[in-house]
This record gives C-alpha cells, sequence and structure tokens, in this order.
C-alpha cells in the first residue's frame, strides 16, 4: 500500500485536499470559510486533472521540428477543462463574496445559522 501512496502522490494530495474542503464548507458556520473552502475543493478538482492529463515524456501539444506523431504530444482536453474550470471558479467566488456583502450589510453578522434565524423573524 506504501508504494502506491507515493506512485499516486499527486492523486492523493488533490484528495486530501478534497477533504479538507469538503469538510470546511460542512462544518463552519462563517460564510467567508465556506466560500474558502468551496475554492479548496475547486483547487483540488484541477490538480486532479491536470495530474490525470499529464503523460511523463511527452510535451505541450504544439507542433515542433514537423513532429506530427501524437504519441509525442499529452492530450490537451484535460489542460483545457482546468483552464475553463478556473474561469467559472472566480466567476462563481466574485458572486458568493458580493452574496455575503450584500448578507453582511443586511444582517450585520456572516454566521448562517445568525442569517437565517433572523431573515425568519423578518418574514413575521
Amino acid at each position: 500500500m506504501g508504494s502506491n501512496l507515493f506512485v499516486n502522490f499527486y492523486e492523493t494530495v488533490a484528495m486530501i485536499l478534497f477533504a479538507v474542503g469538503f469538510t470546511t464548507l460542512l462544518l463552519h458556520k462563517n460564510m467567508i470559510k465556506k466560500i474558502m473552502g468551496f475554492n479548496i475543493m475547486d483547487t483540488a478538482i484541477y490538480l486532479f486533472l491536470a495530474v490525470k492529463g499529464y503523460i511523463n515524456g511527452r510535451k505541450a501539444p504544439i507542433i515542433v521540428d514537423g513532429v506530427t506523431d501524437t504519441s509525442a504530444y499529452i492530450n490537451p482536453v484535460p489542460a483545457g477543462l482546468v483552464l475553463t474550470g478556473i474561469v467559472v471558479s472566480v466567476s462563481v467566488t466574485a458572486l458568493m463574496l458580493a452574496l455575503t456583502v450584500r448578507l453582511y450589510r443586511r444582517y450585520h453578522t456572516l454566521n448562517i445559522d445568525l442569517i437565517s434565524m433572523r431573515a425568519k423573524r423578518e418574514d413575521l
């Protein structure tokens, strides 16, 4: 088991990062900490995709010196997915932070339980 752990080191790190982000998302009541947990989960997924798309000894898919054999290059799809995911993640994070600022201005707290309690009190 120990040898497989070092062979799949980056995949293991990605799984640990995902677990840390997921527990942060679930266990903390502070909105900023939840956003941070979500971003850690995103980073873990990007790391996992990048590791799975990389093959030792191969180069980026840019034709140099007339080499057109596909076995000389890595697959560009995982890198494209990671890049697209990063752009979407930044947009989602900006939206979550904007909503968090609005909630803080209205309820003067970042605790989700207090926000929920104060919102229910307003409905009555």
